[in-house]
């Protein structure tokens, strides 16, 4: 079954407990969007890192530190550090904190490539300490059990094995200093993840109680509205990782765009959006998965664990 056959089943069928747009202060006249994971800072306050882009702009971004100061509410950190990236992500490898977005650079105002730059600390000092391949978006890391790491590459220039627009590749390295574009680059592709005419990736990493990894991710494919104008829709996806053998199972919808509140996107195609940022597990047995929604705003829904079948999330941030 291809995604959009996914996305119209899960619609009938979704179960949503809580939604809500989180609110950033402090950054008026930009969109905060396509976040990182809240995360436990190391003075024992939430934080987030937050795409900080102007409405009328594309590829123009800063990401910048946000404290939580309400529910679902969020200021800036004065006097923090301002990066040149797009989308945020967070892992913990070995105690530190590490920091990943695509840096896009820049020819005579046009786009010229993109890279993913990582950076390695805690919340008051980050790092930059290595650089992904050319052209590549949405690499991501998990420490494995016995300290070493799970690499996660998407590479997407081409069309590969199936009709697919994107793979996924899965490696793993001994060492975070071993993190380098060829080892993401030459990263073997899990097989059968995305389906022809489909593109997607990994947008954050688990470590299961059953060994598995659970991947919180994103699939994407291209439709049209019901008077012909072309979108882009992407959803909220959740599978597992065999480590060891390198299996997949099948990809789950978990949330789109409609389980959100409302939110204008940046421009039409996007209308039917949701870049994923990941998972917290909850005390009540639930997670809430966060979400950019529209290219515009962050979003929060309340979901049932997508990893229950597999003891759930062995840790988080």
């Amino acid at each position: 079954m291809n995604v959009k056959a996914k996305k119209e089943l899960f619609e009938k069928n979704k179960r949503v407990y809580e939604s809500a747009l989180l609110t950033f202060i402090g950054v008026e006249g930009f969109d905060v969007y396509n976040c990182s994971l809240p995360f436990t800072g190391v003075d024992g306050r939430r934080y987030i890192y937050g795409r900080v882009e102007r409405p009328e702009e594309w590829a123009n971004s800063i990401v910048r530190l946000f404290v939580e100061t309400g529910k679902d509410e969020y200021s800036l950190v004065e006097n923090s550090m301002a990066y040149q990236l797009e989308d945020p992500y967070l892992q913990r490898i070995g105690g530190e904190l590490i920091l990943g977005g695509t840096h896009v650079r820049k020819t005579r105002g046009g786009i010229d490539t993109y890279y993913g730059y990582f950076y390695r600390g805690d919340e008051t000092r980050m790092t930059y300490f290595t650089t992904g391949p050319d052209r590549m978006k949405d690499i991501r890391l998990i420490e494995l059990p016995d300290g070493r790491i799970g690499v996660f590459s998407r590479p997407r220039n081409g069309t590969y094995t199936g009709g697919a627009k994107a793979q996924i590749g899965f490696t793993v390295i001994d060492r975070l200093d071993a993190l380098d574009a060829e080892v993401i680059d030459t990263a073997p592709y899990l097989a059968d993840v995305i389906g022809e005419g489909e593109w997607g990736g990994v947008n954050q990493a688990y470590l299961l109680n059953s060994g598995k990894i659970g991947v919180i991710g994103h699939m994407s494919y291209d439709d049209r509205t019901a008077d012909g104008q072309p979108l882009q829709v992407y959803v909220n996806t959740a599978f597992t990782v065999d480590p060891v053998s390198r299996t997949a199972s099948a990809v789950e919808i978990i949330g789109t765009k409609s389980c959100y509140p409302a939110c204008v996107p940046k421009v039409p195609r996007l209308a039917d959006c949701v870049f994923t940022t990941g998972i917290l597990p909850r005390t009540d047995g639930k997670v809430d998965l966060y979400s950019g929604v529209g290219d515009t705003g962050e979003g929060r829904i309340v979901i049932d664990d997508p990893f229950a079948a597999e003891g759930g999330v062995l840790c988080s941030l």
